[in-house]
């Protein structure tokens, strides 16, 4: 036997199981205990295919349970050819088939959480990664079949299945996710975390004064000249109560994501060069809240602020967007939303310049 024939059963099942272990660990990267990248699996992976707030918490720790589980049992000699390899070729396959469809109705963009945050991958990219898997573990299971154990310990495996899977709901219990989701079910501003600065550089037809003290709204508004649209109520009343009146722009950003750092930066060079911009009001993602004093530093200024809880915020921003948001608002009607670090939906700020010198809504 040649030694490449030898090794390369062997050396298979190594690369396939630190795929799968590395992906099961992806989705709770950096922190589990913190609940940002398991929620975000849920919001924008679950949430779009009908997966209701309850399921899509246990199908989350399930599923990165027996990403574990299988990653683990193909280094060990039970069930390899009868119950480990065809289970892994058959979620590789629903991998494959739901990226196809997320491919064929959003297009080719944005991270497909396969490895979370860790290394983010496009669905292309997952999609090649999950082929060339699946060839793999053929090639393995048709080929090398008689090289394989060929032992058999149904319990074994289903201890390992079960430990996995219970780690992840010990670790990463569902009751905290099920506070946040009551919170964005409809709760008042108060329960919603806020720390409120004034920026004292606004200038303009509009100034606002926002009391510091949660649930009490000082807020003096001086209505422009130019009356513009109807007003409406724009949905983000229940975070800034004077988000409705004027021009307004409420942004979506991550405290410590430099896309967003550089989007608050050109913002305040706009306002500064441009008279009557609009009142810039902020909510923060709350993932690495500690960083925000800084990401005013950067750049160049203060504005009014809320932080959300990581659920909360996708929600308001909407699960298949992606920061940093800006959505540009007059009297509540939304005339524009920017998202995306790139693209042709992500901040311009000329597109924005010349939105704002519009006279009236088409």
């Amino acid at each position: 036997m040649q030694p490449i024939e030898r090794y390369l059963p062997w050396s298979i099942r190594i690369i396939i199981a630190g795929l799968f272990l590395v992906s099961a660990y992806g989705k709770i990267y950096p922190d589990p205990s913190a609940y940002g990248t398991i929620s975000m699996f849920e919001i924008k992976q679950l949430y779009p295919l009908g997966f209701s707030v309850e399921l899509a918490k246990f199908f989350s720790r399930s599923l990165i349970g027996v990403e574990f589980a299988l990653g683990l049992l193909l280094l060990f000699p039970f069930d390899l050819k009868k119950w480990v390899i065809p289970a892994l070729i058959a979620m590789l396959g629903i991998f494959v088939v739901h990226l196809s469809i997320e491919i064929f109705t959003t297009g080719n963009k944005g991270n497909c959480g396969c490895f979370g945050a860790l290394l983010p991958m496009t669905p292309l990219e997952a999609i090649m990664k999950n082929v060339l898997s699946i060839g793999l573990l053929a090639l393995l299971w048709k080929r090398y079949g008689a090289q394989l154990p060929e032992r058999s310990n149904i319990w074994f495996l289903t201890t390992i299945l079960s430990v996995c899977m219970l780690l992840m709901f010990i670790f990463i219990p569902t009751y905290r996710a099920a506070r946040i989701v009551e919170k964005t079910a409809g709760t008042s501003v108060s329960d919603t975390t806020e720390m409120t600065q004034v920026d004292p550089t606004v200038t303009g037809s509009e100034k606002t004064s926002t009391s510091s003290e949660i649930g009490k709204d000082t807020t003096k508004v001086v209505k422009p000249k130019d009356q513009g649209p109807k007003m409406k109520k724009s949905g983000y009343e229940k975070h800034f109560a004077n988000i409705n009146q004027g021009k307004k722009l409420l942004c979506f950003f991550a405290p410590s994501c430099d896309h967003c750092r550089a989007t608050a930066k050109q913002l305040t060079a706009l306002k500064n060069s441009t008279p009557g911009f609009p009142e810039i009001q902020i909510l923060f993602m709350d993932e690495a809240a500690e960083e925000i004093p800084d990401f005013f530093k950067f750049a160049g200024a203060s504005y009014t602020y809320k932080v959300l809880d990581i659920i909360e915020f996708w929600t308001v921003l909407g699960g298949n967007r992606d920061v940093p948001g800006v959505a540009y608002l007059w009297n509540g009607n939304l005339v524009k939303l920017y998202h995306g670090p790139e693209g042709a939906e992500a901040f311009n700020k000329e597109d924005l310049k010349t939105q704002l010198q519009k006279q009236k809504l088409r």
